[in-house]
């Protein structure tokens, strides 16, 4: 997104003189230190780093190595959107951050995090009224914007009717509509399709080209970037930057040490799944007996707006139209599909978490709940005693304040025992490289580190049932190991499990033990 929150006491930009030049910015980190509050270690600790105006940096490193703190004090966030302890400089063209609004744009890892208006064209727009862009010149540069991003759908489209993809695109539409000299995206293709990932690449590159703009994108799959950028910088788990260069001979003189430092070194193959003790994921009830755990029959969603307010024309209204799908112990299901196409949706209805408009959704008839099968009418107790959810965005399920009360929630809720589950819990933090995270807040954690703990949170308590939505994003390559042995060892263990993805490989590992289903536009493929 555009940056949004003003930096205190700097002046609101307006169009004419005060306006910000065009072309890129320089970029320098002086002796950047940053300690979120409740931490002990500092993220970054003492970082350097310069970028020169118009030059286009891929910035990597392990899942914690502080990608997203650098950016976001590049933005100017860091004392007004994060509590801690901030030391060092960092100048945009020679000022603050903050001292000339709209210089800088930002894509944050949660796009959500950037939707302000109810409709696609206002909440681009919104960006451009802060900063005092004359109001005849900005449909025609929300319209480009839109463009560029490869949004869709057009302006009137309603911001609560998009999937996680598209809010992407959007957010992407409102940070180039700006214009901005320098351009921070955090993974901003983490939540496409190959197609959409490719054409958004294409679009931000070209963007910058014409502009001059100076670009700096995290991401962890490197590969597409690569003959496009002129540098890779990586950090590594202590926040120092561990290689500097033309990504050819960065990769070619330290691939292999990268590489095991978490990085996805471009052409090397797809590490092997953790092997994973059966006993960390194995459901805590034992079904006997034949059919699925849970049945999603001819299944229909309208995505209605609310408060009874009119369906823009040419607004698609079903976000499922007619799909089946089965849960079955011991087996996993796949869910593929381009962005929009409905998987969220699905896994939300085979989590007992959205009501079919038609069709119905049950459980195994010995899991009825007091109101019968249908999952949507199972209390909140009731299925978090069955089926355990991870969201898209992992931030939404969070709802403790440290990790290891995050992990020992639902056994709490659920009356059970505590301390066999606290013993589970640590087992799996080790496991997926958050030990030393146990006593931090939840919202001190990176991106990466969020949707790990998200997945570890929804095993402590051994569902029959494990939803994922898109578990391996933002995930290096050690990380991913971990989260794919546990999507795997899952299944083996005797629970049901779907999962909804993008990622081919973790398709690829997981399509061995049941079935992938594609939607098309709500569709089954």
């Amino acid at each position: 997104m555009t940056v949004r929150v003003r930096t205190p006491g700097a002046p609101v930009a307006r169009a004419g003189p005060e306006a910000p030049p065009g072309g890129g910015a320089d970029i320098a980190v002086r002796g950047l230190r940053w300690r979120p509050s409740g931490r002990r270690e500092p993220v970054l600790d003492g970082l350097d780093l310069h970028v020169a105006a118009g030059e286009k940096v891929l910035l990597a490193g392990p899942s914690g190595a502080g990608k997203s703190t650098l950016l976001r004090a590049v933005a100017g966030l860091l004392e007004t959107a994060d509590v801690g302890e901030l030391s060092g400089e960092v100048d945009i063209g020679g000022l603050p951050p903050g001292a000339q609004p709209g210089a800088v744009g930002m894509l944050l890892q949660d796009p959500s995090a950037a939707v302000v208006a109810a409709r696609v064209g206002r909440d681009v727009a919104f960006g451009l009224e802060n900063v005092g862009v004359p109001r005849e010149q900005m449909p025609a540069r929300v319209r480009a914007a839109l463009e560029a991003a490869t949004f869709p759908y057009d302006e009137q489209r309603h911001t609560d009717t998009l999937s996680g993809g598209e809010t992407q695109r959007l957010a992407l539409a409102g940070t180039l509509a700006m214009l901005p000299r320098v351009l921070l995206l955090d993974e901003p293709t983490s939540m496409l399709d190959p197609v959409a990932a490719e054409q958004v690449r294409r679009s931000v590159l070209s963007a910058c080209e014409r502009e001059g703009t100076t670009l700096v994108v995290v991401e962890h799959h490197l590969e597409p970037w690569i003959g496009h950028v002129d540098r890779c910088v990586v950090l590594d788990t202590r926040g120092q930057v561990v290689a500097d260069g033309p990504p050819e001979r960065v990769f070619a003189e330290q691939g292999r040490a990268l590489a095991d430092g978490g990085i996805w070194v471009p052409g090397l193959p797809v590490p092997t799944p953790l092997q994973v003790e059966p006993d960390l994921v194995l459901p805590s009830s034992d079904l006997d007996g034949s059919g699925p755990l849970v049945r999603a029959d001819a299944v229909s969603v309208d995505y209605s707006p609310p408060f009874g307010r009119r369906r823009p024309a040419g607004e698609r209204s079903l976000a499922l139209d007619g799909v089946s799908a089965d849960l079955r112990r011991g087996e996993v299901l796949v869910l593929r599909g381009q962005s929009g196409a409905g998987k969220s949706t699905l896994m939300g209805v085979l989590a007992g978490l959205q009501a079919p408009d038609t069709g119905a959704a049950l459980i195994h008839p010995r899991l009825a709940g007091r109101r019968g099968r249908a999952l949507h009418r199972l209390t909140s107790r009731e299925l978090a005693a069955r089926l355990a959810w991870v969201p898209q965005l992992p931030e939404h399920g969070l709802v403790r304040r440290t990790v290891l009360d995050e992990l020992l929630a639902t056994t709490g809720a659920l009356d059970r025992d505590v301390l066999a589950a606290e013993k589970r819990a640590l087992r799996l933090l080790e496991l997926l490289g958050l030990a030393h995270l146990a006593p931090a807040s939840v919202h001190h954690l990176s991106g990466g580190e969020q949707r790990r703990l998200v997945v570890a949170a929804a095993l402590v308590h051994g569902p029959s049932g494990l939803l994922l939505d898109e578990p391996t994003v933002g995930q290096d390559r050690h990380t991913w190991a971990a989260v794919a042995g546990l999507c795997a060892a899952a299944g083996e263990a005797g629970a049901a499990v779907a999962v909804a993805t993008h990622d081919a490989h973790l398709t690829s590992v997981l399509s061995r033990r049941g079935q992938v289903l594609t939607l098309d536009a709500g569709r089954a493929a």
